[in-house]
């Protein structure tokens, strides 16, 4: 409760609350285990040896060898990591000078592929569909034999939760010899993450998305593949990632994944229930009312529901939720003060101002029955209150 109102967050996908038993894993690291990992005395072993215990815990979800691992500060370094890596790699052993990324990519990814199409690369943007969904088709056309050098469409979308078809997009890619790379940010802990089965040469995870700390995420890289290193300076992550390693966090997200997973199929059956619940009423109650993305369980995540409403704004309409005590979004939290309609709605609709009055409703661990039927008093109230003080402002 907040004061007299009760406290319900809807921002999972923004961040989530750290799990008590991955702070518990890490307070050792802050108070004993806290050498440097690339020290040789027994502090620096002992460090050293946590990281290559949460290296081969993740490796265990990822189904892959622990050395494919390469530990980052989080999502945005890794999607840096995987485009400049190959690309400029490409460019130097003359494999290349094409991406192809979707046009609805998170920024890490999208404006990552803007500076390289400024610097001569040449960039290829898909397009996605209505339900916010890629055609592998579009995919195979895209590619050029001899010139694409990197493929990369996100696992699932962090403001509409679409679930690409990741593995019809991996055997095209294979089927031409070009590296893909999924950006898997929201997908950890609520869609399976083995690599092989996905088809994936590269994939980028962040630790806070799944209960465990900021700061700390991880590239996944197929052994064999080669990227030009971003980051330079001491021979960490056997000379791939410079920069002291951050153990408290590796160890964190470690065990954060290890859990996620455990819980990976209950939980995305409760959310659901609750996701259902939430849409359903706000259709039922409030009209002019549109989801935006599928509506097909299998393509979109369990915890996601994006709305949009006719005649108000989404600044205006987050300001009077958080007066109630509802913590939403209108999308990625990277992009909180922006006034620009958010891309990825323009992708799905192709109207500029088709983004206003949208709302990012994203549930997790914590959010419960009583939450949804809070939400769906105080909403319609909103909604209903903001639209006659804007048809009070024009009479």
């Amino acid at each position: 409760m907040v004061g007299n109102k009760r406290e319900v967050y809807l921002d999972y996908a923004a961040t989530t609350p750290v799990d008590s038993a991955v702070v518990e894993a890490m307070l050792p690291i802050f108070s004993t285990d806290w050498g440097n990992a690339s020290a040789l005395y027994h502090k620096g072993r002992i460090a050293n040896q946590r990281i290559t215990e949460a290296r081969e815990q993740i490796a265990l979800v990822l189904g892959c060898t622990p050395n494919e691992i390469i530990f980052t500060s989080g999502g945005t370094e890794s999607d840096n990591l995987a485009l400049k890596g190959a690309a400029e790699y490409g460019l130097k052993k003359g494999l290349g000078n094409h991406l192809i990324v979707s046009a609805f990519e998170h920024h890490a990814v999208l404006h990552t592929a803007e500076y390289l199409k400024e610097k001569g690369f040449e960039i290829t943007f898909l397009p996605v569909n209505q339900d916010g969904l890629v055609n592998p088709a579009e995919v195979e056309r895209a590619i050029i034999p001899g010139k694409t050098r990197l493929l990369s469409v996100m696992y699932a979308n962090n403001e509409i939760g679409t679930i690409q078809p990741i593995d019809e997009i991996s055997r095209i890619a294979r089927k031409y010899n070009v590296p893909f790379h999924t950006d898997a940010v929201q997908a950890a802990g609520q869609l399976p993450l083995k690599v092989r089965d996905l088809g994936v040469d590269m994939l980028s995870l962040s630790a806070h998305k799944f209960y465990g700390p900021k700061g700390v995420g991880l590239l996944y890289l197929r052994q064999g593949l080669q990227l030009e290193w971003q980051q330079l300076g001491g021979s960490q992550e056997r000379k791939r990632r410079a920069g002291t390693e951050n153990v408290p966090g590796i160890v964190g997200m470690a065990k954060a994944l290890t859990l996620a997973e455990e819980k990976r199929p209950q939980e995305n059956l409760r959310l659901a229930g609750l996701r259902d619940r939430l849409m359903q009423g706000i259709m039922s109650q409030i009209a002019g009312t549109a989801v935006n993305g599928t509506l097909d369980p299998t393509h979109r995540l369990a915890n996601n529901l994006n709305v949009s409403f006719e005649g108000i704004d989404s600044e205006g309409l987050l300001q009077a939720l958080d007066l109630q005590g509802i913590a939403a979004s209108n999308g990625s939290a990277c992009n909180v003060g922006s006034i620009e309609p958010s891309h990825v709605i323009r992708a799905i609709s192709g109207a500029e101002n088709s983004a206003t009055g949208t709302v990012r409703l994203t549930l997790g661990k914590y959010s419960s029955n009583e939450d949804i039927e809070y939400v769906l008093e105080k909403l319609p109230l909103v909604v209903s209150r903001m639209r006659a003080l804007k048809q009070s402002s024009f009479a």
